[in-house]
């Protein structure tokens, strides 16, 4: 079969059936061929295969490309962590297992991808082709991270073959083929072939024999396969196939739970909430309330349901809490869990605040009522700073205010020194946003200092103090933040993004233009960077590049109104009048309060003869806060109505605001001297 530079979707038949159709295709070598089946590995059973084919060679021909990924590296291949030494060692790592109280956000996995693409392209390793079998069977993890390296390698460069029983995605741009064949192994030993394979075989014949053996002699055969594994010491096998294989034993809800909480312990605290649901809810199937493991996962299957956004379901989960328990700590945990399910709901229009607070309420009457002081003080603390997030929320920031004090207090006063250090942390963080919001921006810098002594490795207090660090007028200090927060975490967009508001502001146009580049190589569905950079390459007068940023963004956000504006600005300056009306009124459709939409459409009808409507856009945008330029262009429509004076006062409001301009300084200057070169009254 011939070359062709496309990345290939194999679908159908079996597993054998789609590798026999990669086979025969003429991919460049060396070809890998990895599995990504999750019952093997868990999350990133995909993944850490490729890193490890790549990063023992990889550490001799680049060891500072593995340096510069070792977060990528240490969390999707767990047994390179003996080859791969941590950089940073964040504060999690390092604490009692009851106090590791923060869960990565689902946007975690979508760097970790992005890091190992970028660890692929650079390690020095070359690549001719993947091929990555079983697809349809693989963690929401691996599928990001094929997605991820199907957009950002050209097939020419490294040709990446996707077989899977599914068809492949819409997103998908390569070449589908469709296998209708299955090609099985010899009828021998069946039942072993699917025990051998951690029950990954697609064929039908091995898993009817599996299931025709006695029940006994099952749970013998998972268990023998089980110690096999565990034999290896790759714990990569502890997130998949042993705990498979325990909970099929001969002793589920003793060696299965406890492999299943083991893994559940590790998904968790590196952000693979999928699995982490899945292994939750594996775990309430062998521990019944009352058991020792029960409310572990529960919770924690909640807690990552909640993370994924699936409310509904970890709601369920914290109902079934209530009626099965009569603990305290876990009433006051389920209603602290419901509580914010409310407040935080993704879709903003089914948060219930109301409700919201009624649950956090009873999460601090049952958490205050505890007989352990630390226990108390803790979950108090806890239940606290949730309730001052529902008053933020119902913009009551000074009583917002009042709780985390509380709850800081309670932190220093009640806990054991040196206890329950990530608690601390965020709770001064959690202070720092407050006090920001309410302006007190010295006090909040001082919070965020605090709170990064207590967990100098943790990225986002640094883009916290970033952000903090600008508004106050600090640029050098808020840059040097965000490239910290970059050197703390795998590819990071959001910092790239807060560098280039900075850079904007800075009038750096090119280097906010390539953070702006690098926001979307990340995260190609970034609407904000999409209207940034619309408007930045219109500003440089890319006006083709810009109108391509339009319609990529409005793809993602039909009618969004800056991009509406920039599709005005960009209709107005190709002398498409009529369509640059079009756009601004759509615009002003969607938000009326933008005052960029109606300077901009006051640039059109002054240019088609208009200075009235000109003036009076104007004027709408200088109430919404425009600010010098506006002010400048409506002194030039009011110069052309013949309205020197009220121009004239235009000018010197321009002036005043931007001080520097020499623009506003010719255009005052020139006004004034026409006005002392005018004709006094005639007698």
């Amino acid at each position: 079969m011939s070359r062709h530079p496309d990345h290939c979707w194999i679908h159908g038949g079996s597993s054998g059936a789609r590798l026999a159709v990669a086979a025969g295709l003429d991919l460049p070598a060396p070809v890998l061929v990895l599995d990504a089946h999750r019952r093997r590995r868990g999350p990133y059973t995909f993944g850490g295969s490729l890193l490890r084919a790549l990063v023992p060679a990889g550490a001799e021909r680049a060891p500072g490309v593995v340096a510069t990924h070792d977060i990528e590296i240490r969390a999707a291949a767990v047994d390179l962590r003996g080859q791969v030494p941590a950089r940073h060692r964040p504060l999690s790592e390092v604490l009692p297992q009851d106090e590791r109280i923060l869960v990565p956000g689902a946007r975690r996995t979508s760097r970790i991808a992005n890091g190992i693409a970028e660890f692929v392209r650079d390690c020095g390793v070359r690549l001719g082709g993947i091929v990555v079998r079983d697809v349809h069977e693989a963690d929401p993890t691996d599928r990001e991270l094929l997605a991820t390296l199907l957009r950002r390698f050209d097939p020419e460069v490294l040709t990446i073959v996707a077989c899977a029983a599914t068809p492949a995605p819409d997103s998908f741009k390569g070449r589908q083929i469709t296998t209708g064949s299955c090609l099985w192994g010899e009828p021998d030993g069946l039942a072993e072939r699917f025990i051998a394979s951690d029950g990954t075989v697609d064929d039908p014949r091995a898993a009817a024999a599996y299931r025709a053996l006695p029940a006994a002699e099952r749970a013998r055969m998972h268990d023998r396969r089980a110690g096999e594994l565990a034999a290896t010491a790759d714990p990569s096998f502890l997130l998949g196939a042993i705990p498979y294989h325990r909970e099929h034993g001969a002793d589920p809800r003793g060696a299965g739970a406890e492999a299943l909480l083991a893994a559940l312990d590790h998904c968790l605290a590196e952000g693979f909430l999928d699995a982490a649901a899945d292994l939750g809810r594996r775990g309430l199937r062998l521990a019944g309330p009352g058991t020792a493991h029960w409310w572990t996962f529960l919770q924690s299957a909640a807690t990552a349901l909640a993370g994924l956004g699936r409310v509904d379901e970890a709601r369920e989960l914290y109902d079934t809490a209530r009626g099965a328990s009569i603990d305290p700590e876990v009433h006051s945990a389920a209603a602290y869990g419901t509580a914010m399910l409310d407040a935080r709901h993704p879709d903003p229009s089914r948060r219930d605040l109301g409700r919201a607070e009624r649950w956090v309420n009873e999460a601090v009457a049952i958490s205050t009522l505890l007989p352990d002081p630390a226990v108390r003080a803790f979950k108090l603390g806890f239940d606290l700073n949730g309730k001052a997030l529902v008053e933020m929320r119902r913009g009551h920031a000074e009583a917002a205010l009042a709780l985390v004090d509380q709850a800081v207090g309670l932190a220093e006063e009640c806990l054991p020194p040196g206890r329950h250090l990530i608690h601390r942390s965020v709770l001064r963080a959690n202070r720092a946003q407050v006090l920001a919001g309410l302006g007190r921006r010295a006090e909040a810098l001082t919070e965020l200092d605090a709170a990064i002594a207590v967990d100098p490795d943790h990225p986002d207090h640094y883009l916290d103090r970033g952000t903090l660090l600008f508004r106050m007028g600090r640029p050098d200090a808020a840059l040097a933040d965000y490239e910290t927060a970059m050197r703390l975490s795998p590819p990071l967009p959001e910092a790239h993004y807060n560098r280039a508001q900075l850079l904007l502001d800075l009038d750096d146009l090119p280097g906010a233009r390539a953070d702006l580049d690098r926001v979307l190589e990340l995260d190609p569905g970034c609407l904000d960077a999409y209207i940034n950079r619309a408007g930045l390459l219109l500003r440089l007068g890319l006006d083709d590049q810009a109108r391509a940023d339009v319609e990529a963004g409005l793809a993602l956000a039909p009618g969004d109104p800056h991009l509406c504006c920039v599709l005005g600005q960009l209709e107005t300056a190709a002398g498409r009048p009529e369509a640059a009306e079009a756009a601004f009124a759509a615009a002003l459709a969607a938000d009326p309060e933008l005052a960029q939409t109606w300077a901009s459409r006051a640039t059109l009808r002054y240019d088609g003869g208009d200075p009235e409507g000109a003036v009076a856009d104007l004027t709408r945008a200088i109430g919404l806060g425009a600010g010098a330029e506006a002010h400048f262009n409506r002194a030039m429509a009011l110069r052309a109505l013949g309205r020197a004076a009220h121009a004239l006062a235009d000018l010197r409001r321009a002036q005043t605001l931007d001080p520097a301009d020499s623009d506003i300084a010719a255009a005052l200057a020139e006004l004034c001297g026409e006005e002392r070169q005018a004709p006094g009254p005639t007698a």
